[in-house]
């Protein structure tokens, strides 16, 4: 194995299960999420030897991972997904919080892709206006318009859920 191969694998082997997290959030399946982080981490192995900035590689990936989220939906791949429950191998959400979870990861799925994307850079991968905005390549406006409506949907989804 060479060294380039070994510096890929431990990457991988490193970052493969946060970025699983949030290609999750990004689709609302756990398997489609495979395929992304499968995709993401493709595309990085094919430039991995021209990679000089190895300090910002959790950026870039993040970047890749979701603009291969972003160019699947765009291709009309679109299929409809149910929320379905975390793999085995994770730990259980308390009882208390557990379907408070899955009422917020059904309603993420909900909310349009581009505010989806959004969010879950913003809220839970924990970047900022302008972190996200170079991620999605679009202005600082645009993030935060984006930001401003996809909460407004997520709230309204949220609402509907409890009046029901």
């Amino acid at each position: 194995m060479s060294d380039r191969d070994a510096a890929f694998e431990a990457y991988f082997t490193a970052r493969s299960g946060a970025m699983r997290s949030t290609a999750y959030l990004l689709c609302g399946d756990w398997h489609r999420a495979e395929d992304l982080v499968q995709q993401t981490f493709t595309k990085i192995y094919l430039v991995w030897r021209r990679i000089e900035r190895r300090e910002a590689m959790d950026s870039y990936t993040r970047q890749t991972l979701v603009r291969t989220f972003l160019s699947e939906r765009r291709r009309g791949w679109f299929r409809h997904e149910a929320v379905g429950s975390p793999p085995s191998d994770r730990a259980a959400p308390s009882a208390d919080f557990a379907e408070e979870r899955l009422v917020l990861l059904e309603a993420l799925v909900k909310v349009p892709p581009r505010q989806r994307a959004v969010l879950v850079l913003r809220y839970w991968e924990d970047q900022s206006v302008e972190q996200t905005a170079t991620l999605l390549d679009c202005s600082n406006g645009n993030v935060k318009s984006q930001a401003a409506r996809g909460l407004a949907t997520l709230r309204g989804l949220l609402e509907e859920e409890r009046v029901r």
